[in-house]
């Protein structure tokens, strides 16, 4: 197999990446065959996919401005993956010059090509870090120089927390983190979920499945159990809602039906 110009040494483009999939699902370009064909055999079963992965860059994106209308210009964007077009730094800094935004993601190829983005751009930076360890994101060098924890921070945990099981106590880690934060910080949410899929669950079994797989179990919660990691917080309205209903730019009619697959919400600390 021949290995892109781009891919970091060390890489094994053997394995599937789910933030390489991701980016497949988005339509980008850096991604392997064997995430390509991963992302695919997912798609057998949920051809939705690539629409659900666009409804959560859209209200990522929508997120963000709102942060920032608020007055809050910092931004923690834990499993970040690959950046696209239109990211959390792009928006966040169209939106206001003082915007500072730290990526976090555990990938390799994400960091790395995060970085090869982001070179230049005083007011972002990526940290290699896993967010089953609060502390090590907390206490990374980026954190550190971008971000003052005593002032707001928005912290994005974008299609992220469904790829932590229960043993993982995705819920402790996500406490953690809101509890280093100052008041008025963000918590801004996306998880997958068997509620909402225009589809049987049987055919959303089979997407778990394929994830499983390759050793990334997706885990659908309800929206009951979504709703504790906002824990700590008062949710904005609408609350927690499909993707499209949050704060809309346009007619949710307009919206393919897979769109209103999962939850999305953003929560405030007191």
């Amino acid at each position: 197999m021949e290995r892109p110009a781009w891919a970091p040494p060390g890489i094994d483009i053997s394995v599937p990446s789910v933030s390489r999939m991701y980016d497949f699902y988005l339509g980008g370009s850096h991604n392997f065959e064997v995430d390509r064909e991963a992302a695919r055999k997912a798609m057998e079963f949920l051809p939705g996919l690539p629409k659900i992965m666009q409804a959560n860059r859209a209200f990522m994106r929508r997120a963000v401005r709102y942060a920032v209308a608020g007055g809050v210009t910092q931004f923690l964007d834990i499993g970040s993956g690959i950046p696209t077009f239109g990211n959390v730094h792009e928006v966040a800094q169209a939106a206001s010059d003082a915007s500072r935004v730290v990526y976090v993601d555990h990938d390799p190829v994400a960091v790395a090509h995060s970085r090869a983005v982001l070179q230049g751009d005083p007011r972002a930076a990526v940290a290699a870090a896993d967010l089953r360890k609060p502390r090590e994101i907390l206490r990374s060098h980026e954190v550190g120089e971008l971000l003052d924890l005593d002032r707001p921070v928005a912290l994005l945990l974008v299609a992220v927390l469904h790829f932590l099981e229960d043993e993982d106590e995705p819920g402790a880690a996500v406490a953690e983190l809101l509890d280093a934060l100052a008041p008025g910080s963000l918590l801004v949410l996306t998880h997958a979920s068997y509620e909402g899929i225009p589809a049987t669950q049987e055919q959303a079994g089979g997407v778990v499945d394929v994830y499983r797989d390759i050793r990334n179990p997706l885990v659908m919660r309800g929206r009951e159990e979504i709703g504790r990691f906002f824990t700590g917080t008062e949710l904005v309205e609408p609350g927690l809602v499909p993707m499209p209903l949050w704060r809309p730019d346009s007619p949710d009619e307009e919206e393919d039906p897979f769109a209103f697959s999962g939850f999305a919400g953003v929560g405030r600390k007191a």
